[in-house]
């Protein structure tokens, strides 16, 4: 439990300062995409899914009350949603990272609009593939979480907004870029923040065991870790 009110209370700060640096604006709202959407698939791979999933939508709740209620439109309410299944993803293989993105395939088909762009969403077969790949790769783990938010996302955004087809297929290009961008910033955001906490668990700060995951550390805390058997 101490761990858990740790970390929890240190992602709420590095995910509230996240949450205001745009990057880019999400089409048809005055939504952004911003650079949490590359810390807040992390929360779970080292706080539990459940914490971590809590803890994504506690900020996200507190970002919106902040920001007040008239900055806010049906975009920034369903920005609540998808961050809260790649935190899942991210945070342990399991069935649902399968059907999930299956599902957003099947709504998004059945609105008129997009049967027109039936293509768009062979994006989320993204994480399905990446599911048989996640506990190889990394970089596999980071595509599919982001790719699962964007999923969950695009399904909602067709029935609440309805763009046009010309619209989404605006977006193809974008989104190839996002997402790999996105999933850079996951990727790299754990790395870091793994070899962080172990480093912090060598200070011995805590008089609590602290969880990372061994074979993404330097070669130095590699050995610490092998030595304390603290990883997971």
């Amino acid at each position: 439990m101490k761990q858990k009110i740790i970390f929890i209370s240190l992602f709420t700060v590095l995910g509230y300062l996240a949450l205001q640096i745009p990057l880019t604006h999400l089409a048809g709202s005055k939504a952004a995409f911003t650079l949490y959407d590359c810390v807040a698939p992390l929360a779970g791979a080292f706080i539990g899914t459940l914490p971590g999933i809590i803890a994504v939508l506690s900020i996200q709740l507190l970002n919106l009350l902040a920001h007040g209620t008239q900055n806010m439109d049906m975009g920034s309410i369903i920005r609540l949603f998808p961050m809260l299944f790649a935190v899942a993803y991210f945070a342990r293989k399991s069935v649902l990272n399968i059907v999930i993105p299956l599902i957003a395939i099947v709504i998004f088909l059945f609105h008129p609009i997009g049967r027109t762009v039936w293509y768009f969403p062979l994006f989320w077969l993204i994480p399905v593939v990446a599911y048989f790949l996640r506990d190889r790769f990394l970089l596999a783990r980071a595509l599919g979480a982001t790719f699962t938010a964007h999923a969950v996302g695009g399904a909602l955004w067709i029935w609440t907004f309805a763009l046009p087809a010309a619209a989404w297929n605006s977006l193809i290009p974008i989104v190839i870029k996002e997402r790999l961008l996105f999933t850079l910033g996951i990727g790299g955001s754990f790395i870091v923040l793994n070899n962080l906490i172990c480093w912090i668990d060598t200070k011995n700060l805590f008089s609590i065991r602290l969880t990372f995951e061994n074979k993404y550390l330097v070669p130095q805390l590699h050995i610490y870790a092998e030595k304390k058997h603290t990883t997971v």
